[in-house]
C-alpha cells in the first residue's frame, strides 16, 4: 500500500519552510536501506515514496546530544524541585476543572484517577503547553541510524510511525514531538498510540496533539491495559532500623516482597494494606539524607509510562499536590 497522496503531492511541490529542511542528511547506509526494504516486504509500503520521504529527513546532531543526558540522571531532590512547583500544581487544578467531564468519564470507564491522569499530563507537556518542536520522523531517524545504543528500538518505533501515519491519514513529515519521538501532550511513543491511543469522542480520529477527551482516555487506557488496581495505594514511605533491608533495594521496579518479609527487614509497615500486597523498596535521594519508601503495585504500573522511579514519584506527588489544592481551593 502507498503513502498518501497528499505526501507525495508535498514531497514532489518542493514547497519547503528553508532549503535545509529538504537537504537530504541520511546518508545511503545498510541501516537505512534494510529499513526500507522491510517496510517493503512486510507492510506493503512503495520503495521510491519511502526513499523519497527520506530525502527530506534531517538527522540532528541536537538529539544525539540531549538523550545522552536525560533528566531522570538527575538526583531526587533536584528532579523534584522540576515537577513539584506551585505554578505546575495550579496548572493541574485548572486542568481538572476544564477537563472535568472527560476525567470522570474515564475515571469510571477504565479505573484510573483523575488525579494520576492530571498529573502525567502535567509532568509530560505542562498540560499541553510543552509538547515538543521536533519532527516526530527526524527524531526517530536520528535515534534508529545515528544512535547505535538503542538503534533496535528506535527502528522499530519508526516502523510504528510510518504505520500510524498510514493508518491516521497523517502526512509523516508534519507531527512534531520530543527529542524521543514522544508525541503530542501525553507523549506517546508511535507504537503507544498504535496500541492503546482512543478515539473517546468518536469523531473517527485518535487526536492526542489537540483533543483533550482522546489524550485523557488514552492515559487512562494505558494505565488499565498495564493493570492499574483501581482504589490501590500507590506508595508511603517507611522508616527501617538498621540496614538489613539495603539488599533488596536491587533489581528491577517490579514489587517483589510481602508484607511478612518487609517486617523481617526491621521496616516499619504501620500502613494498613491487603495481606496478598507486594512492595518494592525504593530509595529516593535527598540534599542531607535518604527517603525510603515501599512502593506497590500500581507505582509500577507508573513505572511503565516511564521507566524511571524519579519520574513515578514526581508524578505520584504531582498528583497529591493537585488533588489537595483542588480540594482545598473549590470544592
Amino acid at each position: 500500500m502507498k503513502l498518501k497522496n497528499t505526501l507525495r503531492r508535498i514531497l514532489l511541490s518542493g514547497l519547503c519552510l528553508t532549503a535545509v529542511s529538504c537537504t537530504a542528511t541520511i546518508k545511503e547506509t545498510d541501516n537505512k536501506d534494510a529499513f526500507i526494504q522491510q517496510m517493503v516486504a512486510t507492510h506493503q509500503f512503495d520503495e521510491s515514496e519511502l526513499n523519497e520521504l527520506f530525502q527530506s529527513v534531517q538527522i540532528k546532531e541536537n538529539i544525539l546530544k540531549t538523550i545522552s543526558k536525560p533528566a531522570e540522571g538527575l538526583p531526587w531532590y533536584k528532579y523534584r524541585n522540576i515537577f513539584l512547583t506551585e505554578s505546575r500544581i495550579d496548572g493541574g487544578v485548572k486542568f481538572w476543572r476544564e477537563n472535568a467531564q472527560a476525567l470522570a468519564s474515564a475515571e469510571q470507564q477504565y479505573g484510573v484517577p483523575a488525579e494520576i491522569v492530571v498529573a502525567i499530563i502535567g509532568v509530560e507537556t505542562l498540560y499541553g503547553q510543552n509538547t515538543g518542536n521536533h519532527r516526530v520522523i527526524d527524531a526517530l531517524s536520528t535515534l534508529a541510524f545515528a544512535y547505535p545504543p538503542r538503534s533496535k528500538f528506535f527502528l522499530g518505533e519508526l516502523e510504528n510511525f510510518l504505520l500510524l501515519c498510514r493508518d491516521e491519514h497523517i502526512n509523516p513529515l508534519e507531527p512534531t514531538g520530543s527529542y524521543a519521538g514522544a508525541m503530542g501532550i501525553p507523549q506517546f511513543m508511535p507504537s503507544s498510540f498504535r496500541n492503546y491511543a482512543i478515539d473517546f469522542d468518536h469523531d473517527s480520529r485518535r487526536d492526542i496533539w489537540h483533543n483533550n477527551n482522546d489524550v485523557i482516555a488514552s492515559i487512562a487506557n494505558y494505565f488499565a491495559q498495564h493493570q492499574w488496581q483501581p482504589g490501590r495505594a500507590i506508595a508511603f514511605p517507611v522508616k527501617a532500623k538498621g540496614e538489613k533491608y539495603k539488599p533488596m533495594l536491587k533489581g528491577d521496579l517490579k514489587p517483589d516482597l510481602t508484607i511478612a518479609e518487609l517486617q523481617s527487614l526491621d521496616v516499619d509497615t504501620s500502613v494498613s494494606l491487603p495481606l496478598n500486597s507486594k512492595i518494592k523498596l525504593l530509595i529516593f535521594e535527598q540534599e542531607q539524607n535518604e527517603e525510603l519508601w515501599a512502593a506497590l503495585d500500581n507505582f509500577y504500573v507508573i513505572t511503565r509510562y516511564n521507566h524511571s522511579p524519579l519520574y513515578a514519584m514526581a508524578v505520584y506527588q504531582l498528583s497529591q499536590a493537585i488533588s489537595n489544592k483542588k480540594a482545598s481551593t473549590y470544592e
